[in-house]
């Protein structure tokens, strides 16, 4: 069994996310190692890109300030491989298929074994066109995080079939960001993918209190939040650790209620 879906093993799965870079690296690695201490099952690191289309204003703007000061794709390998020697749970890379490919998709997978790197999702890249990394992923063995959203309908079946590590089930339509209510019929989503996988499910996008990290943790395998972790660390900066941690935690508790 692979790491991530150990993740999942012992009751419902908290997943949080940091933008690589933001605000330096040095913070990255001391959040990384934070939210596990507070209790993250699974960690979701973006690699700053400049058109992050999947993500609102609040990680656009993260993305944009980690790429002006200075951080690039090599310094952010460089830094998950030396934290990775302090935090045992997954880690997998937030991306979009034009940072691989500029990489050099062979060279990016390498550099994904080197640093400890479970899994990728990569939200721009269809499921119809997977086999453009399907191949890297197999060899490197690291896993691709298939996402499904409230506009897949009939695709849910088949894209959860073939899911590796969890599904990353996409709560709202529109991009990342905090939302006071969300209203898609989750359970329905999730019904679907039971039918074919016993593949983990997790629900992102919009959560951000522990009440709604709970219920959809109900719901599901388990709850993602990045853009509330992500408005932390924009308030704080460098000094972001201990509120990130102490929130990472309360979200980790209400998980665990669910």
């Amino acid at each position: 069994m692979s790491r991530i879906k150990n993740a999942f093993l012992n009751g419902k799965a908290f997943i949080s996310f940091v933008t690589g870079g933001y605000p330096d690296l040095e913070t990255t690695k001391e959040l990384i190692v934070a939210m596990e201490e507070a209790g993250a099952d699974l960690i979701e690191i973006g690699i700053p890109f400049s058109d992050p289309i999947a993500e609102g204003a609040v990680i656009q703007e993260a993305n944009e300030r980690a790429l002006s000061s200075g951080c690039t794709t090599d310094k952010l390998f460089d830094a998950i491989k030396e934290v990775r020697e302090k935090v045992t749970v997954p880690l997998v890379f937030l991306t979009y298929i034009n940072p691989i490919y500029t990489y050099g998709k062979e060279r990016f997978f390498k550099r994904c074994v080197e640093c400890g790197i479970d899994g990728i999702i990569v939200p721009d890249l269809p499921f119809e066109e997977r086999d453009e990394l399907k191949e890297e992923c197999k060899q490197y063995q690291v896993e691709s995080i298939s996402l499904i959203a409230p506009t897949s309908k009939e695709r849910i079946r088949t894209i959860a079939s073939q899911a590796e590590g969890f599904i990353y089930c996409v709560s709202s339509l529109g991009v990342t960001g905090v939302r006071t209510e969300i209203k898609t019929d989750i359970s329905s989503m999730i019904s679907m993918v039971r039918e074919v996988t016993d593949t983990p499910c997790a629900v992102g996008f919009g959560i951000s209190t522990p009440e709604q990290a709970k219920d959809f943790a109900a719901l599901a395998d388990g709850a993602i939040v990045g853009s509330a972790i992500v408005k932390i660390v924009t308030q704080y900066g460098k000094e972001s650790i201990k509120p990130v941690k102490a929130y990472v935690k309360e979200m980790k508790t209400a998980v665990g209620e669910a």
